[in-house]
């Protein structure tokens, strides 16, 4: 059996036991039921992932990968592809924005480059590179299906080793030059939707340019012809590296009972990757913010997610995970610090 066989079979849904002794706990709280919100869904999820009454949250990491794509050649994106190489040791040194937020909320970052255009090994960045960036999907598949599997496998290799290392939260982030475009061809083929419905301008293109883009998506879509139903066919057709490799994060956090933060767009489409591969995924899932990258909706709602924040962000990089790990520390603290009805005295009974 491969490694995403015995992953997939591994995954099972959260514990209901625990969830309701946390909801317990909760609405005996000094409060209104309830009136926490999102905080204590946050709380719930939590103590039915980790199968406890009370959780650690506080090591926590945010795997990055990075690749780049061939599709790059139709002229989808406004800014040359060396970027993804330049900026992405800047991710470990924490100089760029997930890196300076991961820092401010103390959590590390560990770089992997699984399909950057370069020959050199990057300084401060783990090389998985499977090769110097994806076919150009507009002219055949993006990868074969060895190479999907391969991806996603890396993603649940480098999980398992943070898990092993005492990481109890991990989100999920990534840098590619274009990588919206694949990831819009995700959403599209899985929330049977047109291009144009789930294309937006990334990281800075052009307006008058979406609908070029919004097409090449769509004659990719139609040359590759990706069956919906099956994950790895989608990503090996119209897929990257990067985001076949969060999704195997997704799926080895879930089969080791580790909750795992999503970002923003990018980590939508690995999100609905490892839904297909196994919907019971979705329990461990946690959706930092809403993108402000059209699409965001459809995915969400497919995996049947309600993000933390709505910052109007678009960065990417795992920057929504790293601010959302303080949310899921502010719920941890709550929950485990607040008084209850039963610790305190009141002079009002009926205050109860």
């Amino acid at each position: 059996m491969s490694l995403l066989e015995n992953i997939s079979k591994n995954i099972y849904s959260l514990d209901d036991t625990f969830i309701r002794q946390a909801k317990q706990r909760l609405d005996r709280l000094i409060k209104p039921t309830g009136s926490l919100g999102k905080i204590e869904d946050i709380c719930m999820q939590l103590a039915g992932i980790y199968q406890s009454k009370e959780f650690d949250t506080s090591k926590k990491v945010i795997i990055a990968f990075a690749g780049d794509h061939g599709v790059y050649e139709e002229g989808v994106a406004p800014d040359p592809q060396n970027i993804t190489q330049l900026q992405f040791p800047n991710f470990s040194k924490g100089l760029c924005g997930v890196g300076v937020l991961s820092k401010f909320v103390g959590a590390d970052i560990v770089a992997v480059d699984v399909g950057i255009n370069c020959d050199h090994k990057l300084d401060g960045v783990l090389d998985y590179k499977i090769r110097k960036g994806t076919s150009n999907m507009a002219k055949g598949p993006a990868m074969n299906r060895q190479e999907a599997i391969r991806c996603l496998e890396i993603g649940i290799e480098i999980a398992e080793e943070c898990i092993e290392k005492g990481y109890k939260v991990i989100g999920i982030g990534e840098m590619g030059i274009c990588n919206t475009t694949p990831s819009s061809a995700i959403i599209s083929v899985i929330c049977d939707c047109d291009p144009l419905d789930v294309t937006g301008i990334g990281a800075g293109l052009k307006k008058e340019k979406i609908q070029h883009k919004a097409n090449t998506i769509r004659n990719a879509i139609e040359l590759n012809k990706p069956n919906p139903e099956d994950a790895i066919d989608i990503l090996s057709k119209v897929g990257g590296f990067e985001i076949g490799a969060m999704a195997g994060v997704i799926l080895g956090c879930s089969a080791n009972k580790i909750p795992v933060v999503l970002d923003g767009f990018i980590s939508y489409a690995a999100a609905l990757l490892a839904y297909k591969v196994n919907p019971k995924s979705r329990e461990y899932m946690i959706a930092s913010h809403s993108s402000a990258e059209p699409g965001t909706e459809k995915a969400l709602e497919v995996i049947k997610l309600s993000p933390v924040l709505n910052m109007d962000m678009r960065l990417g990089e795992g920057s929504g995970a790293a601010l959302a790990f303080n949310i899921i520390e502010a719920a941890n603290y709550t929950y485990k610090n607040m008084a209850t009805f039963d610790e305190v005295e009141w002079v009002d009974n009926s205050l109860r």
